[in-house]
């Protein structure tokens, strides 16, 4: 069986030039080749010796994630449903701005922590992404968009962990990609520009900050721990004293000064007055000493299963008004691509329904397959509350 390229980080590749007989430097003009290039086709690659060419054709690929669908809102946000094979499917989403391109890209096909708020978790949990399937999400899409766009510049500057799945209960395969995304001769994204969201899965945040420090989200969405363990059911597992404390922790590291809270605002939940309040006493006086924060406020794009609604927007400004009152930086996400079910916790809402039917994705699987060759050769906007 011959070894994906994608699933490498540049040490690894490095490592796996070695064990073919080659120098250490091969490795890293095999990565730009990869990742700077997006060449699929070692034939490409044309300042690697030939020998070294004929030999990679022995034992290493490049495998693409087949392409499902492919849909773009009226306000540029586009959205991709990847094949990654045994009736299962994953999401990625690029946003457009006047500043910035980010990506969301997902970790896990399905999500084992079963949020209410989040149509992922209602689907249920299938397995964890290869290292090789989270980049390739990156790979394509950054790539794709350049032939899209006419342009040899970089047009993805931001990449969230925040499509399906919880990272950081995916973490042998996250902490590689992430390595990829950082690395100069891959895609030279700053640590402040790649963010990791989760849940709150506390040992992972730990070992996150000492082996691959980047921003980091925390999916708050209550003040209290009776709340949180109904909306997030990991709450129980890691109550919010000891998420704040990993959080405190995990800031001693960062490349960000604060961590991200995210918060979604669900009609008569999460937002009263009163939970605002609680949210500022609850991070102002951990510990004794707070924890350094900005909040993001994010509607709640609702479906059938969840049975919750969206909060009334003058009920979000009072919320973030609260808030910004007490001096905490909040910000209320503009939701984007909803009219492709691409916004926040929408994500793969009816993947269940487009992958049961195994025969129509192993029909569209053999066509991909056939066409991602050539289609290879060829984070969010926010307005202050």
């Amino acid at each position: 069986m011959t070894a994906n390229l994608l699933d490498f980080d540049l040490e690894g590749l490095a490592a796996f030039c070695e064990r073919l007989g080659e120098k250490r430097f091969r490795a890293t003009q095999l990565f730009r080749w990869i990742h700077q290039k997006g060449a699929a086709d070692f034939d490409q690659m044309s300042d690697l010796a030939r020998s070294l060419r004929e030999k990679l054709k022995g034992v290493a690929h490049l495998a693409a994630l087949p392409v499902l669908t492919q849909h773009e809102s009226s306000d540029g946000t586009i959205k991709w449903l990847f094949d990654v094979g045994d009736g299962n499917a994953v999401e990625a989403v690029f946003i457009p701005e006047d500043d910035r391109g980010t990506l969301c890209v997902s970790s896990q096909a399905g999500c084992a922590v079963g949020c209410r708020f989040c149509s992922t978790g209602h689907q249920g949990f299938s397995r964890n992404l290869t290292t090789g399937e989270i980049v390739a999400q990156l790979w394509f899409t950054e790539h794709f968009l350049r032939r899209h766009l006419k342009t040899a510049d970089r047009v993805i500057s931001n990449v969230v962990m925040m499509g399906m799945g919880e990272p950081l209960q995916n973490y042998a395969a996250l902490v590689p990609a992430l390595r990829v995304m950082l690395e100069d001769h891959g895609y030279g994204l700053s640590r402040r520009r790649v963010t990791v969201s989760t849940s709150g899965v506390v040992p992972m945040m730990d070992r996150l900050a000492h082996d691959c420090p980047v921003a980091l989200a925390v999916s708050l969405h209550a003040p209290n721990d009776p709340l949180r363990d109904n909306l997030v059911p990991l709450n129980r597992k890691y109550p919010l004293v000891e998420l704040l404390d990993a959080c405190n922790r995990y800031l001693e590291h960062a490349p960000r000064d604060f961590i991200t809270f995210e918060y979604c605002m669900l009609d008569g939940v999460n937002d009263a007055p009163d939970h605002a309040r609680q949210l500022v006493d609850l991070v102002r006086r951990h510990a004794g000493r707070g924890v350094s924060c900005k909040f993001n406020l994010i509607p709640f794009n609702p479906f059938p299963a969840s049975g919750l609604v969206r909060s009334p927007h003058n009920q979000v400004a009072a919320f973030a008004k609260i808030l910004s009152d007490a001096g905490i930086v909040t910000t209320v996400r503009k939701t984007r691509g909803d009219d492709i079910d691409a916004a926040c916790g929408q994500l793969a809402g009816d993947v269940r329904d487009r992958t049961r039917v195994g025969e129509r994705i192993a029909q569209q699987r053999t066509v991909m397959l056939k066409t991602v060759k050539s289609l290879a050769d060829g984070a969010e906007e926010t307005s202050k509350s």
